[in-house]
């Protein structure tokens, strides 16, 4: 007797591993009014500039709607606090990649700073998911839509900013609205307090996740740098961030990588499928709307599923605002696909820092 707990037997595993992809389990809380801010927050910016003429801004403002997906399991009183201070960390990081865009060596060295400085942060006040992966896409939309291209940037840095800022403060608007709106319903009743660390503070599995992190961000970005392109370094780092997360342990760290492959697989189809459908600039805030309710709605419930849809709303901001004639080709989802299957093979592999084999979340 060794008093350790018996290993479950290889087969059950592989079998949890097998289900993980296509059951539902049950949510932990009602995700419908965090699924509706969320759309709404990308629906609004989308809607309001392509109201404008201004379409490709409002994919630009989708960047600052991913404010209203943070926190949303701290009590609403408290999140409509701290929330500000993500969206002031999204707007930093947009402008960061908009000032290093035109030196590929240090939008490099940027990248990995972004994704560590966020990555300790995050951690170290224990706020949950999603993680800091958004902070490092929003760093990399910036590098990427107004790199330098002929002497001349493709979008200038103050209007992606500036769309990067109304996004956020949408979003946050949408919050704190909803929360008034719950407020005024039950007739200002408390809401249980629940604290979050003052100071930051890493313990054990918080510096394991962290060291994963700069590993990530340092491989994927070498190898992108090296081997593949220097301007996709964001999306392999920010797929690997994905499936580390925010959770714990070996076994997490597969199944979340093998479901991180899947899910794009998938949602790299349907965003073929959607590139090769003409949708009117009327129609696209909707779609994207649509997109971020399925998303939020299925996070929490299966990952690999949620990937179906955050794949093509992530596509379709990053290639429609990159280029000017929005058009997308067979190429750009090979590259996703190539890139992603990098960052996930990197995510997993870094699981194994951790110094136990079972998985927490």
């Amino acid at each position: 007797m060794t008093g350790e707990p018996a290993r479950p037997p290889r087969t059950a595993l592989i079998r949890v591993w097998a289900r993980s992809h296509f059951t539902l389990p049950p949510g932990p809380a009602p995700r419908w009014p965090t699924a509706l801010q969320a759309a709404l927050s990308m629906f609004l910016p989308v809607a309001m500039f392509t109201a404008f003429g201004r379409p490709e801004v409002g994919l630009l403002a989708a960047g600052g709607a991913f404010t209203a997906i943070y926190l949303a399991w701290v009590p609403p009183r408290r999140r409509v606090r701290l929330l500000p201070i993500v969206a002031v960390a999204l707007i930093a990081c947009a402008a960061a990649g908009a000032v290093a865009a035109p030196a590929p060596v240090f939008a490099a060295i940027g990248l990995v700073l972004v994704a560590v400085v966020a990555a300790a942060l995050h951690y170290g006040y224990g706020l949950g998911p999603p993680g800091p992966v958004f902070f490092v896409l929003v760093y990399g939309l910036g590098t990427r839509v107004t790199a330098v291209v002929d002497g001349h940037r493709v979008v200038d840095p103050v209007v992606f900013v500036g769309a990067v800022a109304v996004g956020a403060a949408i979003a946050y608007a949408i919050v704190v609205v909803a929360f008034l709106i719950t407020r005024a319903r039950q007739g200002g009743a408390a809401v249980p307090r629940q604290r979050m660390p003052r100071r930051p503070g890493l313990d054990r599995d918080a510096r394991a996740l962290l060291v994963r992190v700069a590993i990530v961000a340092v491989a994927g970005t070498a190898i992108s740098m090296l081997v593949v392109d220097p301007a996709r370094a964001y999306w392999t780092v920010g797929a690997g961030l994905a499936v580390i997360g925010v959770n714990a342990g070996r076994r997490i760290a597969f199944i979340r990588g093998s479901q991180r492959l899947v899910g794009t697989l998938a949602g790299a189809a349907l965003f073929a499928a959607m590139a090769f459908v003409p949708i009117p600039a009327w129609l696209l805030p909707f779609v994207l709307g649509t997109l971020q309710f399925a998303i939020e709605i299925f996070v929490v419930r299966n990952y690999a599923l949620a990937l179906v849809f955050i794949t093509p709303l992530v596509l379709t901001i990053i290639s429609t605002a990159a280029a000017a004639s929005g058009a997308v080709t067979g190429g750009l989802i090979v590259e996703r696909v190539v890139d992603t299957l990098v960052g996930a093979v990197l995510g997993t592999a870094s699981g194994i820092v951790h110094p136990r084999r079972d998985a927490v979340g």
